[in-house]
């Protein structure tokens, strides 16, 4: 019998808005127990002084003496869920403390999220599970090198991609837009496999991630399903070659974004979502649409704009098509448009996720907006610093899910 994972919780609010049978569901779904740590009155009072951070709310002193009895290791746990109310500006700042404390004093992964009304245990489940997944397969997610033959199917909100590797190289990929799960699934494998000369009896193990991993991993009998939070990682860490010391990943998808703090090859602190799908690849799509162009040539349009000669809102994706109209209308550029909308985007997930995770140089941007040059530029800008984007980005999830499934190959 599997031994459940245990994951302190460090909140403020839950209890009150009914989120927090829907943060034990989740825990449940994997396997995983949510617990408060316990601390004596004294030791919250003595923590709670030295930790250094003057707040009001009792619940969020209360939260800042359990990191402390966490990272001195008066209480055992598996992992961290730091989480609060996104309505309030001081537990915003707590909860961003409380993640860099841990993760710069202990192993234990965390992972932070401010929560609403309504919140379901559905949005929390890749959170949690990613939590799990780092605290039980440390040694799996430490795999530097692929080896045998193996597929990594990647099930995307967006694409469908599919990739082969034999002995840490790729030799087949296949990649198209997602409609039918399964058939988009089937369609991408044959190609890949097409091209690697191969067939399915070949493969000597597969695994699968993405918002359908369940229903593909399942069908074609997945030795690894996995959240694409710690296969993202480890995915971007093996292409850009950093698999030791920090790095940091950014993922900026169709329908969500991702964030991932990484050491050596470990996810240490993420997050993921997006307060609007204005700060994500699909806002970049609408403006493509909007300015006749492919998604393939919006980033070299971008690169001859000037981003700040058009007003652009994409907080809101309603607002930012609207600020698309009005400056199309208006006679601007369509090289400026299309820079501001990058900007835009850019500028979002810095400001709703990026203050999440601790950024640390390389940055490695992931994913098919990676391929985007001109977001890739205005994302360099505003973090100051080259971002690397390495070949098969856009592969990102599959080639992670075939690293990590090889594992299994040697019973890993």
């Amino acid at each position: 019998m599997t031994v459940p994972v245990r994951i302190a919780q460090l909140s403020c609010g839950p209890e009150y808005s009914g989120v927090q049978n829907e943060i034990n569901e989740a825990a449940r779904m994997v396997d995983a127990e949510v617990f408060y740590p316990d601390i004596k009155l004294s030791e919250l009072r003595r923590d709670f002084d030295s930790f250094g951070l003057d707040v009001r709310s009792p619940d969020l002193k209360l939260a800042i003496a359990r990191a402390k009895a966490l990272v001195d290791g008066r209480v055992n746990a598996d992992a961290v869920f730091i989480a609060s109310c996104f309505r309030c500006a001081e537990a915003a700042i707590v909860r961003n403390e409380l993640r860099r404390f841990i993760h710069e004093n202990s192993r234990l992964p965390v992972v932070s999220y401010s929560f609403t009304e309504r919140t379901t245990a559905a949005t929390l489940l890749t959170r949690m599970e990613a939590l799990t997944t780092i605290a039980r397969r440390r040694a799996l997610l430490a795999r530097e090198v692929q080896e045998g033959i193996t597929m990594g199917v990647d099930s995307g909100s967006s694409t469908t991609k599919a990739i082969v590797m034999k002995d840490n190289v790729v030799v087949g990929t296949g990649w198209k837009p997602t409609t039918e799960v399964m058939k988009s699934a089937e369609d991408v494998i044959t190609t890949a496999l097409e091209e690697a000369g191969l067939h399915m009896e070949d493969l000597d193990a597969v695994g699968t991630t993405g918002y359908g991993r369940f229903l593909v991993g399942k069908k074609i009998g997945a030795d690894l399903i996995q959240e694409e939070l710690t296969v993202n990682s480890k995915g971007a860490v093996y292409l850009a070659d950093c698999q030791h010391g920090p790095s940091t990943v950014l993922d900026i998808g169709g329908m969500d974004n991702k964030a991932i703090s990484v050491q050596d090859g470990i996810p240490g602190t993420f997050t993921m979502g997006g307060i609007c799908a204005g700060a994500s690849g699909r806002f970049l799509e609408m403006t493509s649409k909007r300015l006749g162009v492919e998604i393939t040539e919006l980033g070299p349009l971008a690169m001859n704009g000037k981003w700040d000669k058009v007003a652009m809102n994409s907080y809101c994706i309603v607002f930012g098509t609207q600020s698309l109209v009005n400056a199309l209308a208006a006679g601007s550029f369509r090289e400026d448009v299309a820079a501001a909308a990058c900007h835009s985007v850019a500028e979002q997930v810095f400001e709703q996720q990026l203050q999440e995770v601790d950024i640390k140089e390389p940055v490695i941007m992931v994913g098919g907006t990676s391929l985007i040059t001109g977001l890739v530029h205005a994302m360099g800008e505003l973090l100051q610093t080259n971002i690397v984007v390495p070949r098969y980005s856009q592969y990102i999830g599959a080639v992670g899910s075939a690293l990590l499934a090889s594992g299994f190959i040697k019973g890993e």
